[in-house]
């Protein structure tokens, strides 16, 4: 059983990305939340779930353990594939899902392309005893990365990530101790 792969990202889109451990690329399909913490030539760290099919054998990566356990708390709902659970988690963060759980909002998963008032209403009734305020907190706390942070902040500003990226990893190489507020601050100044 796979649990995660530590690799280079050689390709990189907003569905998959090709990670190369020891001269092998692995195909992970990944969420939007995780595309947002990737970049293409750079070693991670990947949590990986495997699915296997009659017609495929699928990946599905993560970069906090806390996505992937939503994940799999995601697949034990009756009605809920790997790529809808994606779906869920590329509108929603994590905690977003357990706090959506945990209050009953039908509302949020409604929100979600592909989730149905039924649906929503499964996997809140389904889920409830299973997430606990320990999951909660899992999912909010914890070292995050400042260059995914400031990648992200960048591109919501409305930068494009390409030339984003390169301006945070100038401003890495100049002071790689650079805390998420001085790459953004830096990377502007090279934007």
């Amino acid at each position: 059983m796979f649990d995660y792969l530590r690799g280079t990202i050689t390709d990189l889109s907003p569905a998959e990305a090709i990670v190369e451990c020891a001269g092998v690329g692995y195909a992970l399909h990944i969420s939007l939340q995780t595309y947002g913490e990737l970049i293409e030539g750079e070693e991670k760290l990947i949590y990986v779930h495997p699915v296997y099919r009659e017609d495929a054998q699928l990946l599905f990566g993560f970069t906090a353990k806390a996505e992937r356990k939503v994940f799999r708390l995601l697949l034990s709902v009756s009605g809920i594939g790997p790529n809808t659970a994606r779906l869920i988690l590329s509108s929603l963060s994590a905690s977003e899902v357990n706090s959506a759980i945990q209050s009953g909002d039908v509302m949020t998963f409604k929100s979600v392309k592909g989730v149905g008032a039924k649906t929503a209403q499964r996997l809140i009734v389904d889920l409830r005893d299973k997430v606990t305020a320990e999951d909660f907190a899992l999912t909010t706390s914890g070292p995050a990365d400042p260059m995914a942070e400031a990648l992200q902040a960048l591109v919501v500003l409305g930068y494009n990530r390409q030339s984003a990226e390169k301006a945070l990893q100038k401003v890495r190489q100049e002071q790689p101790d650079e805390e998420v507020e001085g790459l953004i601050k830096k990377a502007l100044q090279n934007l």
